[in-house]
């Protein structure tokens, strides 16, 4: 199947996905223990799934916390039409990140920034010294994506009610441990997050938290109580590929995502699929 045009058809966009060379990382991740992700990864690869699957775009995620990453994510984005947006790295404490935040947001796909939170100490976010980067985002027009676990909850929630302006997405429904079954404190703390209107929640990542062996009725209640709080507005989906090959491959987390969104009405799913990221990211 071709990717569609966009006319005449539902727009189905995946809002996460990375590319990363091995040689630019220095031995960071991923490490070479992770057999089925530890080579090169490059808009080659990706295409033929997205031609398969009817995926007309994609947002280009950060890996690394770099700004040489995030400048290789530019320029790849320069060159392949089908990466309609890019979220990259910056460091928010340094004393330039203001002048930093303007340069990035210069670039015509640069979208949002994303902090790896959950490499972080728990209440990072909530620091009063990120002010000025922060505000320097909501100038610029940058979202913030949340790469964050369930202990960083409390935090991103003091944060988001700081910034009731800036719009936040949490990626991967902030990983809940689906491998233990504990839905709590996830599920609480996810709900009061919902409850502010510029948070919206990615629905990627969860097979990378299950257990080997998963089934769809394991993730369905994650699944299920991301789509009640945030609703089918707020919600959007991603492959997280090509990190999904851990746990399943595309076409398979792919399937896997129109069982969890069945229940839903055509509009709903379409929103899930690609309307959500096209006004969260202004594709």
């Amino acid at each position: 199947m071709a990717i569609d045009s966009g006319v005449g058809a539902p727009l189905r966009i995946d809002a996460h996905q990375h590319f990363w060379l091995l040689a630019n990382r220095a031995g960071q991740w991923p490490p070479v223990e992770l057999a089925q992700i530890h080579r090169d990864f490059l808009p080659a690869d990706l295409t033929p799934l997205l031609q398969q699957h009817g995926i007309s775009g994609s947002v280009l995620v950060q890996s690394l916390p770099s700004m040489s990453d995030t400048l290789f994510m530019l320029n790849l984005a320069e060159k392949n039409a089908f990466i309609r947006a890019v979220v990259g790295w910056c460091d928010l404490r340094a004393a330039h990140a203001e002048q930093q935040i303007g340069l990035l947001a210069s670039h015509p796909k640069m979208r949002g920034l994303r902090p790896m939170l959950q490499e972080l100490a728990d209440d990072w976010i909530a620091d009063p010294s990120l002010a000025p980067a922060i505000c320097a985002m909501q100038r610029h027009r940058l979202s913030l994506d949340a790469l964050v676990l369930p202990r960083h909850l409390p935090a991103l929630l003091e944060f988001a009610r700081r910034y009731p302006d800036l719009p936040i997405v949490i990626d991967h429904a902030a990983k809940p441990q689906i491998a233990v079954a504990q839905l709590e404190p996830w599920r609480t703390l996810i709900r009061q997050l919902a409850e502010l209107p510029q948070v919206c929640c990615k629905l990627s990542g969860l097979v990378t938290e299950a257990a080997p062996g998963w089934t769809i009725s394991q993730l369905q209640p994650y699944a299920a109580h991301v789509l009640d709080v945030f609703g089918a507005e707020r919600v959007i989906w991603g492959s997280d590929w090509p990190v999904v090959n851990l746990a399943a491959d595309y076409g398979r987390w792919l399937d896997t995502t129109e069982a969890l969104l069945a229940h839903l009405d055509a509009r709903q799913r379409q929103q899930i699929m690609g309307a959500n990221a096209q006004r969260f990211y202004r594709l």
